[in-house]
């Protein structure tokens, strides 16, 4: 079996796909995505998991999206900085799910599963905006993830990243939290730990 399969074997037909989104909000329908990161993971030469591909994308709110002041005052994102370089939802889309369809092709997986730390709110506003963009390719399962919480609080006794990375000894900052990149990077170390210091019966 090539190295670049054995991720299909693993996870039965689906490739582990961090992601992480920074919103305007907590209304999938209703509220601004800001930020989308996503991190592939695959098998590394040891045959362990590891970060393979990241991308990442500042997004322009949406047409009549609502934007949550205490929302923005605790990620800190200006939604309309010029430095930001944000580019509309469809565009983000683009750009995180054509080189996920790449890897799940090459990997003969069957889709993508999306890996987060509590994933379902990640999955309702990434499905929103495929919804709003009547985007056709997207690659994840439509309701199956993998949540870094959970797996944390079996393997490590704590649910909250920061903690949960810091029993794991993985680096943590607290100033850079909130940045959808940081925070997909962090929960995809801790997931790679997680299941790679897993015994099966």
């Amino acid at each position: 079996m090539n190295d670049v399969k054995k991720i299909a074997l693993r996870f039965r037909g689906f490739l582990p796909v961090v992601v992480d989104i920074e919103t305007a909000g907590l209304n999938c329908k209703t509220d601004a995505i800001l930020e989308i990161a996503t991190i592939i993971i695959n098998y590394d030469i040891h045959g362990k998991l590891s970060l393979q591909k990241s991308n990442f994308c500042h997004v322009l709110p949406f047409v009549g999206a609502n934007l949550d002041k205490e929302a923005l005052e605790f990620n800190g994102i200006d939604p309309y900085q010029p430095l930001r370089f944000a580019v509309k939802e469809l565009d983000a889309l683009n750009e995180i799910f054509i080189p996920i369809n790449k890897e799940v092709a090459a990997t003969g997986c069957k889709r993508a599963i999306l890996v987060g730390h509590n994933p379902t709110f990640d999955l309702n506003f990434l499905r929103a905006a495929v919804k709003r963009c009547d985007y056709k390719h997207d690659p994840f399962h439509k309701f199956t993830t993998f949540d870094t919480a959970t797996l944390a609080g079996v393997a490590l006794g704590h649910t909250v990243l920061a903690v949960a990375c810091q029993k794991a000894n993985i680096a943590f900052s607290t100033q850079d939290a909130h940045s959808a990149l940081y925070d997909a990077t962090k929960t995809a170390e801790l997931f790679c730990h997680i299941v790679n210091n897993f015994r099966f019966c």
